[in-house]
């Protein structure tokens, strides 16, 4: 005999599909328009038009980007998080609807977590309208992501978990199939800072080095010896990884500038390591550089800690994924030493983040994210559509 819960998840998986088609034009859209953190405008104007057209209520976020939107009602109140912005990231794939800003790309899927949740949305709506939704469902489509410390700080803060028990969110790996959903009880990312360390010096001529502070040379030494020193400071099974993304210094072969910087950042999978090494590391690279006759100024931006999962809410996606897609779905994954502010949620309430396989059905290996071959299935949004659907009626 088939049961009331069956019956309705053949009606969500109906509407899910209702909804495809929508939410791959969504995502295209998001896609060809990228927006970096807090400067999300076109992208919180999408959504809140599209909300309102389907009866809901969004609120923008008092820092003008990103949104908030209650469907139902109830005393129980599950929320469903995904990240609107994109990154300063060329676009190397070819496609009608690649970006059309220069430098600019989603390389790490947000649009594809924006379109699912928006596919979501309207499907909750649904559900909602016609009596069949009987607790109160959360959207937080969230800013700036990837500007530590990140967004969430910010939902938080405006009352985005006000009454909410639990909280979930997808996130793309291309490591993993499309139609794969990887699960993880306890950590599942890793802490990460922001790291900024400028040298000044008197500069001169690369003739006289002897004469000022050789400020080029002391920043590739500071580079290159500031992670090795820190790995014997801090205790080597915490998992920390010191690397650099920008150095900058020199306009000219025959002079030694005044100026000079390099910018990275700082994992751990230990947050007392992760604090410890915030601490070392300022007096590390004055040391570091103190033979070369240059002054040290470092800052440390403090980011995220780690996502940590709720076993109880991982239990919920496992069933959701389960009853969706069937357990052959379901795939384990290892903590990564990505950062993510999701984490700032669940420092205030339990909840769960899953990885949402990408990778397009027939290839071995796939473009990582933050790459500007980044390059999702689409047929993962209809499946993360169904995905926080079904995990809200669970919950």
């Amino acid at each position: 005999m088939t049961t009331s819960h069956e019956l309705l998840l053949a009606d969500v998986a109906a509407r899910v599909k209702e909804v495809r088609d929508e939410s791959i034009a969504v995502r295209r859209a998001l896609h060809a328009h990228p927006e970096l953190g807090w400067h999300e405008v076109r992208t919180t104007e999408l959504l809140r038009k599209r909300l309102t057209e389907a009866g809901l209520s969004p609120q923008v976020l008092p820092t003008g980007t990103g949104l908030i939107c209650d469907i139902g009602s109830g005393d129980t109140c599950v929320a469903l998080r995904a990240d609107i912005d994109a990154l300063p990231v060329p676009d190397g794939v070819e496609a009608p609807w690649r970006s059309t800003i220069e430098g600019m790309a989603h390389a790490c899927g947000h649009d594809v977590h924006t379109s699912a949740l928006l596919g979501a949305a309207l499907v909750l709506a649904g559900l909602s309208r016609d009596g069949l939704l009987d607790r109160r469902v959360r959207l937080i489509f969230q800013p700036a992501e990837e500007k530590m410390p990140g967004g969430a700080l910010g939902v938080i803060a405006a009352g985005g978990l006000d009454g909410v028990q639990r909280i979930y969110g997808l996130h793309c790996d291309p490591r993993l199939d499309v139609g794969q959903v990887g699960l993880r009880v306890g950590a599942l990312t890793a802490a990460a800072d922001r790291i900024l360390v400028r040298l000044t010096g008197p500069g001169g001529h690369t003739s006289r080095p002897h004469l000022t502070g050789d400020l080029v040379y002391a920043l590739a030494t500071m580079v290159t010896e500031l992670p090795a020193a820190l790995s014997r400071r801090v205790d080597p099974r915490a998992g920390m990884s010191l690397v650099w993304g920008r150095i900058t210094s020199g306009s000219a072969a025959n002079a030694i500038p005044a100026r000079g910087e390099a910018e990275g950042t700082l994992r751990c999978l230990d947050v007392s390591a992760w604090r410890l090494a915030a601490e070392l590391i300022p007096g590390l690279a004055e040391q570091l550089v103190a033979p070369y006759g240059v002054e040290v100024d470092t800052e440390v931006t403090h980011g995220v800690p780690p996502v940590m999962n709720d076993p109880a809410a991982i239990e919920v996606l496992r069933t959701a994924v389960e009853q969706t897609m069937g357990a052959g779905a379901l795939a384990q994954t290892d903590q990564s030493l990505g950062g993510e502010d999701f984490a700032w949620y669940l420092e205030h309430v339990p909840g769960a983040m899953a990885r949402l396989g990408v990778r397009p059905a027939g290839q071995d290996s796939a473009a990582d994210l933050h790459t500007p071959g980044f390059d999702p299935s689409e047929d993962a949004i209809t499946l993360g559509t169904q995905i926080l659907v079904s995990t809200a009626l669970l919950d």
